[in-house]
């Protein structure tokens, strides 16, 4: 059967309304990837490259949610990810992707965490980043340790700042581009002459696929609206909303960014020592306008790590609520909050002290390529999970028209979206920068089956004897 049990049960508290799940899938998103790890995509695939790997990365999203949805709407529970493929491909690769998605976020806390010191050093240069990362690890966890509630509407604020000031970002660069208001650097309206200034791909086509990881990386968060599932009040109608919007607000925010970005700024110049939304501004002269767009970017920083610990902390809940991992990890306090799991998850913000001895840049850098090629792998489950799914409520008899939410041209979208996945992970061999992801990600995904699979073992066996010293 394809039913799962009642979530009704469970010790989490259905406290999101539609406006939290709104934000906490767009704010889970909006973080350095955009922010940030932009100005990377550009130094290295040029103005049309980014754009064109941003563009994919856009319908490789929305191929997932689709697929995601589904599976969502018909089975709301927390920690969705694993359940499914534990349920439709298997126990030990719903283990293997639940930790693998804790790890995406635990080790994009670090990449976070990393980026917000950057700016207070900016902002303060005689002190370290890694001072600063310890202030905003404590800070976070606080907030999340209060009530599922109050990080709900903390995300709700901390996503309305940074969604203003895209739309706002993307207005006056608008202007910019077309000479309304002036840019330092040019005698005339800029327009678009820094897309074709040094070809369309000055670094070749092939770097568009390379940067297909940090692209990925920038828009992993947004299923988040699955983990969120369990915790939300009516979510057969909030997440089917959510996900039909995915694509347009991809397509605005980032696509609209990149664009301004772009036209304004020669893509040598753009990288991940400073965010190419402060270069905009900056260039642009209106006074005070980098040190407020460093302001939002720190606030866009502390927003989507704040979804992180919230999403990581939750999958291992939900890992210990199905006896996969120790019972202490499923343990909430009065507040409904999975305090042990919270502890835990916030560890992976130590990651960001490693720029006590590595430079900061480099250790973004790794952080990010580890992350993102993390959450591809989840999204291939996520897909695989819909496509095995599908056929199976066939099998059973089931109509699919009784679906409240159906993946549109099964079963071409979720194969789609896995091959396309696979692709991006294929394509990190050949950035020597990114390449480093493979040598953590692949011996943690070969540890999680090991490890699910001696464990089993280990608990048959206790079962085995048992049962015949009762007989």
């Amino acid at each position: 059967m394809v039913e799962t049990k009642n979530t009704n049960d469970s010790p989490l508290k259905r406290t999101m309304k539609s406006r939290h799940l709104f934000m906490i899938s767009l704010g889970g998103v909006i973080g350095t990837g955009l922010f940030l790890s932009s100005g990377y995509t550009i130094n290295q695939a040029g103005p049309i490259g980014t754009l064109l790997a941003y563009l994919i990365g856009s319908v490789i999203v929305y191929l997932v949610m689709l697929c995601l949805g589904e599976l969502t709407v018909k089975m709301p529970v927390t920690g969705s990810f694993h359940t499914y493929a534990t349920k439709f491909i298997g126990p030990g690769t719903g283990f293997t992707m639940a930790l693998l998605y804790w790890l995406t976020w635990t080790v994009a806390l670090g990449s976070e965490f990393t980026a917000a010191g950057l700016i207070m050093q900016s902002w303060f240069p005689a002190t370290s980043v890694w001072a600063w990362c310890v202030f905003f690890i404590v800070f976070l966890f606080s907030l999340n340790a209060f009530s599922v509630r109050f990080f709900a509407e903390t995300e709700f604020w901390f996503s309305s700042i940074k969604v203003i000031a895209i739309i706002l970002f993307i207005l006056i660069g608008a202007l910019a581009i077309f000479g309304v208001i002036p840019m330092s650097g040019y005698t005339e309206a800029p327009l678009f002459s820094n897309f074709v200034k040094d070809g369309l791909f000055p670094n070749g086509f092939g770097a568009v696929f390379l940067t297909m990881l940090a692209v990925n990386f920038a828009f992993s968060g947004t299923e988040l609206i699955g983990v969120a599932s369990g915790e939300t009040a009516d979510p057969e109608k909030v997440i089917p909303k959510t996900i039909h919007t995915t694509l347009i607000r991809l397509i605005i925010f980032f696509i609209g960014s990149i664009t301004v970005i772009s036209a304004l700024i020669p893509w040598k110049q753009a990288g991940v020592d400073q965010s190419p939304f402060v270069l905009v501004f900056n260039s642009i002269g209106i006074p005070y306008a980098g040190t407020i767009m460093n302001f939002v970017v720190l606030t866009a920083i502390l927003s989507c790590a704040n979804s992180g610990l919230y999403a990581a902390s939750r999958m291992l809940w939900s890992l210990s609520n199905e006896k996969m991992i120790p019972k202490t990890f499923g343990k909430v306090n009065k507040r409904g909050v999975p305090f042990t799991a919270l502890i835990v998850t916030t560890f992976g913000g130590v990651l960001s002290l490693i720029s006590s001895v590595i430079p900061a840049q480099t250790v973004y850098i790794v952080l990010v390529s580890i992350s993102g090629l993390a959450v591809v792998i989840v999204w291939m489950g996520i897909a695989a999970s819909q496509f095995m799914f599908r056929r199976s409520y066939i099998k059973e008899g089931n109509d699919v028209k009784d679906l409240k939410f159906r993946t549109p041209l099964y079963p071409i979208v979720p194969i789609a979206a896995f091959i396309l996945c696979f692709l991006s992970c294929i394509f990190v061999v050949f950035d020597p920068a990114q390449r480093m992801a493979l040598f953590y990600t692949i011996p943690f995904v070969a540890f999680c089956y090991i490890f699910y699979y001696v464990r089993q073992g280990i608990i048959n066996k206790k079962k085995i004897r048992y049962t015949e010293k009762a007989s």
